[in-house]
């Protein structure tokens, strides 16, 4: 015996572009190139190791859950200083968390923030389509109603809140929201996660905003959560936002993160943690610490993916619907049929995508929003990008 709600996850992605292109054999000649995958290729700091190294000692010990004294006041400074918060205090213990990476952060937000009822009915939880797929393993494994919020170029590719049914809102438990989005790169502005942030009180749901792209930006640093509750004065209730190294730092396999908010959530965050989740070992929250305390790495980071905006804006602009996004790492091209390009792509060219509508689900009209699309990850090295989008030019001219 096992859940039976699993069997209703069937279809992550990577699985779905795996069967997709079994058995095309990609050209001999041409190196493949994976770009359907959003794992950071730079170099990560040396700190990293040096400050591992240093600490261990700490792999004889149990690390506390929550995180340790030095990394929970090193990320309560840089938010205080990424976001400029004069007004909003923010206590290390209980508005900040540790966590293993904000993927089981966020699968955790389904169980601390999703009630088994909502209004006396089956909660649901709104989702931005195209989404991050562990929106939907925190939502189906709770028994809720998943509700997909297509996010097109109609609505600047992010969820429109303000035409939502009222009967929906009052059922709605958690929202997820992605900004930058992925895939799209749209930012949301201070005044639109202010209303998010006000609808959320005013129906009592959780307003929960990934923000692990949020360091990953082409000129502005896109607002946060924590910002916008700040500008609306009223505390951190009904709020949470994620962090992590991954993106930032070019760390994903250092698993660290946080979560930020409200105390009461934080505090359900801690109890879950301390009966079913592993905490970051010591040696790892202090290169944690040491990382959030170092801007510098972060914007030479960024610097590395202008260049390559900047290289796809010499080859893609005028083509495929192309636009430079204002964050995060992916090209969102609409090429009529996602699933025919990622085939001729790898088939033609051994560059692997991945279609957009593998990322997505049939949203309140019906329509999958990312069939005419693919999504295009730029985390290898410039030359590598280059090559690759050149070749992608001469396949799909």
């Amino acid at each position: 015996m096992y859940n039976r709600d699993l069997d209703r996850l069937t279809d992550y992605p990577f699985d779905r572009l795996r069967a997709l292109l079994g058995g095309i054999e990609p050209p001999a000649s041409a190196e493949p190139v994976i770009m359907s995958l959003g794992e950071p290729q730079h170099a990560p700091p040396t700190l990293i190791q040096e400050t591992v190294a240093a600490h261990s000692d700490g792999w004889a010990k149990y690390p506390p859950v929550a995180g340790s004294k030095e990394l929970l006041e090193a990320v309560s400074d840089w938010l205080t200083r990424r976001y400029g918060l004069t007004s909003l205090a923010l206590d290390p213990v209980s508005n900040i968390i540790a966590v293993n990476g904000t993927k089981e952060a966020l699968f955790m937000a389904g169980d601390i923030c999703v009630p088994r009822t909502k209004d006396g009915r089956r909660p649901a939880v709104l989702i931005p389509n195209p989404f991050y797929q562990v929106y939907v393993g925190a939502t189906v494994l709770r028994d809720a109603e998943p509700v997909y919020l297509s996010a097109t170029k109609e609505t600047g590719f992010l969820p429109d809140f303000e035409n939502l049914d009222v009967d929906l809102l009052k059922r709605t438990a958690l929202v997820f929201l992605c900004t930058p989005a992925n895939p799209q790169g749209a930012i949301a502005s201070l005044n639109y996660l202010k209303k998010a942030i006000n609808l959320a009180r005013k129906y009592d749901f959780v307003l929960a905003v990934d923000e692990c792209y949020a360091e990953i930006y082409d000129t502005v640093p896109p607002p946060g959560g924590l910002e916008a509750a700040q500008e609306l004065g009223q505390g951190l209730s009904n709020l949470l936002v994620f962090h992590s190294l991954s993106k930032r730092s070019n760390a994903p396999g250092l698993r660290s993160g946080f979560v930020a908010g409200e105390p009461r959530l934080i505090n359900a965050f801690r109890t879950l943690r301390n009966y079913g989740g592993a905490a970051v070992p010591l040696p790892l929250l202090a290169a944690s610490a040491g990382l959030w305390r170092d801007d510098n790495h972060a914007e030479q980071n960024r610097m590395m993916y202008r260049a390559k905006f900047d290289r796809a804006d010499q080859l893609l602009q005028g083509k495929f619907d192309y636009y430079r996004p204002e964050g995060g790492f992916y090209l969102w091209l609409d090429v009529t049929d996602g699933e025919d390009t990622a085939r001729q792509l790898w088939a033609e060219g051994a560059i692997r995508v991945i279609p957009g509508a593998y990322l997505a689900r049939p949203g309140l009209d019906g329509t999958n929003p990312g069939n005419r699309y693919v999504r295009i990850a730029l985390v290898q090295d410039l030359d590598v990008v280059d090559d690759a989008l050149t070749r992608l030019v001469e396949i799909l001219a």
